[in-house]
């Protein structure tokens, strides 16, 4: 395990993100608040629009919160459905969905149009970063962190190295995460890496549990916060995360490990298929409107 320190006066970066999704904003307003430059790219003009309210919402937010550095201004906000903007960018952060071939697909692209150097993030919560990196010109350059939602107010990252990333990765992806004052946790590359590989089959249970009558979601998430200090309790986290991204994760987890714990519950397929996705959606285990 690493950690990356704090700095008074961090480097200046500019930052492209890719995908405009709850993750991708997310990442944005993190960026944004640490008065760092963003380009935010999607093929979908319409969500791009969608996603510049959420953001100026959003910072609103984390500035009332105290969750952004005092006195520093906010970096300024670019948007555009065309990857070459990723051009002259210092880092490049893909948030697309969490698909394989999806995001193979982004990153190998975005790889031939930067600078060589240029650091590549797959912002990821379950693909192995070296399967990823098997799409790139210089795997190399590929380093997988795992924001966790929202990301303006958790102040830790997981970062995974892949078998091929390399030192000036790994540096670049240090200051980066100095620059944004978050604390970086190493890990090695596996399926889900650490907290996904914990967190998501816990989920998945307390969704089982549900599922089968034993208690009610309200039920789980009191007893699992009373009882076990859990801060929002599992099925609240799922509405955070998106169940249709926590379902995602699971199949991934469940086709690389064989770990039949990370089939996903038929409860959570249910959800899904009726539009039930979280908070993003205004309804999933819980009612948010």
């Amino acid at each position: 395990m690493t950690t990356a320190p704090y700095a008074d006066s961090p480097p200046r970066h500019a930052l492209t993100v890719l995908g405009a999704g709850v993750m991708g904003v997310g990442i944005t307003v993190l960026a944004l608040g640490h008065g760092l430059p963003v380009h935010l790219v999607d093929v979908d003009r319409e969500r791009l629009d969608r996603a510049a309210d959420l953001i100026d919402g959003e910072l609103r937010m984390a500035e009332l919160m105290g969750a952004l550095p005092a006195g520093t201004p906010l970096g300024t906000l670019a948007t555009g459905t065309s990857l070459k903007a990723a051009a002259g960018a210092t880092a490049v952060i893909e948030a697309v969905t969490e698909n394989a071939a999806t995001k193979a697909a982004v990153l190998s692209e975005v790889s031939g149009l930067v600078r060589p150097g240029t650091l590549l993030i797959t912002n990821t919560s379950s693909i192995p970063v070296d399967e990823l990196a098997g799409a790139l010109k210089r795997p190399e350059e590929l380093v997988g962190t795992h924001f966790m939602n929202p990301p303006y107010l958790i102040g830790t990252a997981e970062v995974v190295r892949g078998a091929r990333t390399g030192e000036p990765a790994m540096a670049a992806v240090a200051a980066l995460l100095t620059a944004l004052r978050r604390r970086a946790v190493v890990v090695r590359d596996a399926p889900g890496f650490v907290t996904s590989r914990v967190l998501h089959p816990m989920i998945n249970d307390a969704a089982r549990v549900v599922e089968e009558g034993t208690a009610t979601a309200e039920d789980v998430d009191a007893l699992m916060q009373g009882c076990l200090g859990h801060p929002t309790g599992p099925l609240r986290t799922a509405d955070l995360i998106g169940i249709d991204n926590l379902v995602d994760s699971l199949t991934v987890l469940h086709e690389r490990t064989g770990d039949d714990g990370c089939r996903p519950a038929e409860l959570l397929l249910r959800l899904v298929r009726e539009g039930r996705l979280g908070r993003k959606s205004g309804r999933g285990f819980y009612d948010y409107t």
